[in-house]
């Protein structure tokens, strides 16, 4: 754990600034993530095989910027299927996410990992919640040597009927038992799920991502979130992990996307823009909070 003036690392959804991860996409991608001043770009791994590691590896050197790596699966790719050849196909494409990361000098890995990223008609089932920790339990080693850590991001009841929660998410991480999975929480999912803050403080050992991002998919602090507790909590705990910006318009994103997370609409045009306002929004509660707090522990010990 960093110290209580440490500066988190703050990144950026790559699909802000484009729809996919084409060379073009990749190159307009990574020079807008530096233009709007953010440390590190999160590369979506929907279709590992499409990523040209070498073209995007160099972007990222030139641009001094960092990399991780996020991807959800699909019901034909679900490692909680019963169905064998079904769970099979989402380990695969989970070995070759983790593949690319490395490649790309990445250091995460994570998302909607242990299930289908969609809406269930039926409760999860226990042969379904085994088949995804036995996965995640080969997964999190291979990650391990390759110095990846691999996050579980609990999302909402209608994306996913495994893990909705904090405490799901802990729950299931210690079910697996390896200390390379970590909480990935979304304040977009746990604002439908649970009380932020209050999930942030309970997944205080196991957190390792955050994703940031406003009720409507849109600008922070222009909808329902209360997000100066979340950066309470965040700081209280000494959250020291990368935080990163992930919001979703029409405007940008595919339409294959768009219907697989219900964004009917444009919360926003401009993805520069929304970009840059995102970073002034965190950088400024971030420090606020952590100025105060390290002020705090200089003058108790004086």
């Amino acid at each position: 754990m960093r110290s209580a003036n440490a500066r988190p690392l703050v990144g950026i959804h790559a699909l802000v600034f484009v729809s996919g991860w084409s060379q073009e996409e990749a190159t307009r991608g990574v020079r807008l993530c530096r233009e709007t001043g953010y440390d590190f770009i999160e590369i979506p791994l929907l279709d590992p095989t499409s990523v040209d590691v070498a073209s995007t590896s160099a972007l990222l050197d030139e641009t001094g910027l960092e990399a991780t790596c996020s991807l959800g699966l699909s019901f034909d790719t679900d490692t909680s299927a019963v169905d064998l050849e079904v769970a099979t196909r989402g380990e695969r494409l989970l070995e070759q996410a983790l593949e690319v990361a490395h490649g790309l000098g990445a250091h995460y890995l994570g998302g909607v990992i242990y299930s289908a990223m969609g809406k269930y008609m039926e409760p999860a089932t226990v042969a379904g919640r085994r088949a995804a920790r036995e996965i995640l339990k080969r997964i999190a080693a291979r990650a391990e040597a390759l110095d990846v850590r691999v996050g579980v991001e609990p999302v909402n009841r209608y994306e996913s009927n495994l893990l909705n929660t904090s405490s799901q998410a802990i729950e299931f991480i210690q079910d697996v038992g390896s200390p390379n999975l970590v909480v990935h929480l979304d304040t977009y999912h746990m604002n439908i799920e649970e009380e932020p803050a209050s999930a942030i403080r309970a997944a205080a050992d196991y957190l390792g991502y955050v994703h940031v991002g406003e009720s409507n998919r849109g600008y922070l602090g222009r909808g329902t979130i209360d997000f100066e507790a979340i950066f309470d909590a965040l700081v209280a705990i000494k959250y020291a992990g990368p935080i990163a910006f992930e919001s979703f318009s029409t405007a940008v994103i595919s339409q294959d996307f768009a219907s697989a997370l219900a964004v009917w609409r444009e919360p926003w045009t401009d993805g520069t823009d929304v970009a840059r306002h995102a970073r002034e929004f965190i950088r400024a509660r971030l420090e606020s909070r952590i100025t105060s707090d390290a002020g705090s522990e200089s003058h108790g010990k004086k």
